[in-house]
């Protein structure tokens, strides 16, 4: 079976679950605080040292220090951020999922066992670290070893695993809400980081990175393991290499995989480095192509002469090309979207909501509560993106928070609790089913691989530095305009609804590859008045010589 009709072998989603680990430590990190943030910092019996003589029962802080130790993380993430990209490039997406769990292991020890304010927020900022490199090289790996079929419910994985790890954070939070418990609340991020840091030696690397690193061979290894004995790989393995190193060596690697290693053992051989831009799409195949039965394919000494590897681009170099600034920019516009349309604002002015509403423990439960509806509506965006598609799954999404945003606003002026209870609930089902995973999975697909790290890591520094900034401007001016604040978001909603309905492409179904070749052509359809209001149109991807020397047995 060809491996490009594949759903789901099981250690391609073994290899993910792997992967979706550290996206779970993400989400606990998160929030870790959320229930046992009181006991944590609001000492209760000053500062005693009752349960243990070593350590004290709480850490004291005021509201503006605690909210400085939470928001920390963020600090650490916008930093992993800047050389997140350029790192995994260098090291490879395996190993940089492995080394991204050691400060995960250091922040945990550090706040479990913090003896005063300082080491606290040295832990949260040093756990950071790990969510911000986790945020661009776990969505890179998954994006780059799923089958086209299920990359969309895959790409979620990483939001839903997120997910997950803040719930059951809140869960956990409840019992351990006391002296000297709150400290394993914190402390607990350490294991599964541990857990991830040993399985890693079980999944393979990437066989888009591997190509990108003329590892031609071991690629092929790691893609048939991927897809399982009975996949016939030949013509995804073609599109992967022929978009790195052109149609001619493709095929002819396809053709004669001897030649792959007389590559790998001289990866420098012919080599060139290319500009950055992807080789034009209408490169000839060579003489002695696939199809043919009475060639041999050409001789190392001939591939190396055709070979043309893309070099890695960097954070600046990525806007020098259109195609690739195009994306870029429409990346960043995601990511930017993600945080400004109001998720975390909406988490905040719930905790308002719920305490006006409800008793102090009832509320504790409408906020776990919340969680609860956060996970059912990723659950739903893992089950539908992959039938739905993207753009469509997304616009509903902004359609959604845009609305419930509206609500919120309406129920504010006109003092309705009832109203506002369900426009939360509500705003957060729209946007876990689509703004919260999407703009994470989207990246792998719309980028070629020599450009993916440095728009990952540009994507990751927008998103943290938004969060940050949110949380310290959102409650600056909720105190002036209260309620109406979510005017803000509505009108980001909008602008978000407008981009997504005429630039964003529909990527489900289509390999990595094809969804970028294609991309240059509709780049100049999209102006035309018969494009308009319906996102970039990707044509029908052509046949590759794999594919058609396939059907033709």
């Amino acid at each position: 079976m060809d491996s490009r009709q594949l759903r789901m072998p099981g250690y391609m989603l073994y290899c993910v679950l792997i992967a979706t680990l550290g996206s779970f430590t993400n989400g606990w990190t998160i929030g870790s605080p959320n229930v046992p943030g009181e006991i944590t910092h609001n000492c209760p019996n000053g500062n005693a040292h009752i349960a243990d003589p070593r350590l004290p029962d709480c850490l004291p802080m005021d509201t503006t220090l605690w909210g400085f130790a939470v928001s920390s993380f963020c600090v650490g993430a916008l930093i992993a951020g800047f050389f997140g990209g350029s790192l995994q490039t260098k090291l490879g997406r395996k190993i940089s999922i492995r080394i991204n769990t050691i400060p995960w292991i250091i922040g945990g020890i550090l706040m479990g066992a913090a003896y005063n304010n300082a080491q606290f927020i040295i832990g949260r900022l040093i756990a950071g670290f790990s969510c911000g490199f986790g945020s661009v090289c776990i969505p890179t790996y998954i994006g780059e070893v799923s089958t086209i079929r299920s990359r969309g419910a895959m790409g979620t994985c990483h939001q839903f695993l997120i997910v997950i790890g803040i719930l059951l954070a809140s869960v956990i939070g409840l019992p351990t809400s006391n002296v000297p418990w709150w400290r394993l609340n914190y402390a607990i991020v350490g294991i599964p980081a541990t857990i991830q840091l040993f399985l890693t030696f079980t999944i393979v690397e990437s066989p888009r990175w591997l190509v990108s690193q003329n590892r031609i061979e071991e690629a092929r290894q790691c893609l048939a393991r991927l897809r399982g004995k009975r996949a016939n790989i030949e013509g995804e393995f073609f599109e992967i290499v022929e978009a790195q190193l052109g149609a001619a060596a493709a095929a002819s690697f396809s053709h004669n995989p001897s030649i792959a290693d007389s590559m790998g053992n001289k990866p420098s051989i012919g080599l060139t480095q290319g500009t950055g831009r992807e080789q034009d799409e209408e490169d000839a195949l060579h003489p002695g192509g696939i199809g043919d039965d009475d060639t041999v394919g050409p001789s190392p000494d001939e591939i190396s002469d055709q070979v043309n590897r893309q070099r890695a681009l960097n954070i600046f170099e990525v806007f020098k090309d259109p195609l690739i600034r195009h994306i870029t920019l429409l990346v960043l516009f995601l990511h930017f979207t993600q945080q400004w349309i109001g998720m975390n604002a909406v988490i905040f002015y719930s905790t308002i909501i719920f305490n006006e509403a409800f008793d102090q423990s009832m509320s504790q439960y409408m906020t776990i509560a919340t969680m609860g509806v956060n996970f059912v509506a990723t659950l739903f965006s893992v089950l539908l993106i992959d039938r739905m598609g993207r753009r469509a799954l997304l616009l509903l999404a902004e359609f959604g928070c845009t609305l419930f945003s509206m609500l919120l606003v309406i129920g504010y002026r006109f003092h309705i609790p009832a109203l506002l209870v369900v426009s939360v609930f509500m705003y957060v089902a729209s946007f876990a089913i689509g703004i919260g995973p999407i703009p994470w999975m989207i990246t792998s697909e719309l980028c070629p691989t020599y450009a993916n790290s440095s728009v990952s890591g540009l994507a990751t520094v927008m998103n943290w530095s938004m969060n940050f900034v949110i949380g310290l401007v959102f409650p600056l001016i909720f105190e002036k305009i209260a309620g109406y604040t979510f005017c803000i978001f509505i009108g980001v909603g909008i602008v978000a609804m407008f981009v997504t309905f005429t630039m964003l492409p529909e990527t489900k179904n289509r390999s990595i590859e094809n969804i970028f070749k294609n991309l240059r052509t509709s780049k100049r359809n999209r102006m035309a008045p018969q494009h308009m209001g319906t996102g970039p149109q990707l044509s029908e991807p052509k046949q590759d010589p794999i594919t058609q020397q396939l059907e033709a047995s």
